[in-house]
């Protein structure tokens, strides 16, 4: 089992940035790659980015290359997306993901609003 604890969620303006955390716990030997979703209000659940847990390998979606950036931890366990250039269609409840195969582990969600 992994737990996934997400931070870091807030109100900004746009252009302004924001840094997420997600702490994980448990069989964290297990973890290969993580990443970061997000789901805006009635829409689905999105891929935003991930992270192979011992290279580093980066993906994107387009809608956030070039502002967007993930990195991680290992030391501490921890997942970090740095935001920067925020959109108000950035605004969702953003989860973090591991993949430990064969299992899947989502955190609970931090909201982010990009509001002026």
């Amino acid at each position: 089992q992994v737990q996934l604890v997400e931070s870091g969620g807030g109100l900004v303006q746009p252009g302004g940035s924001l840094r997420l955390s997600c702490a994980a716990s448990g069989s964290i030997f297990s973890i290969n790659a993580m990443g970061w979703y997000r789901q805006a209000p009635g829409k689905g659940r999105e891929f935003v980015a991930s992270i192979s847990w011992s290279a580093g390998n980066t993906n994107y979606a387009d809608s956030v290359k070039g502002r967007f950036t993930i990195s991680r931890d290992n030391a501490k366990n921890t997942l970090y997306l740095q935001m920067n250039s925020l959109k108000p269609e950035d605004t969702a409840v953003y989860y973090c993901r591991s993949w430990a195969p064969p299992a899947v582990y989502w955190g609970q969600g931090t909201q982010v609003t990009i509001s002026s």
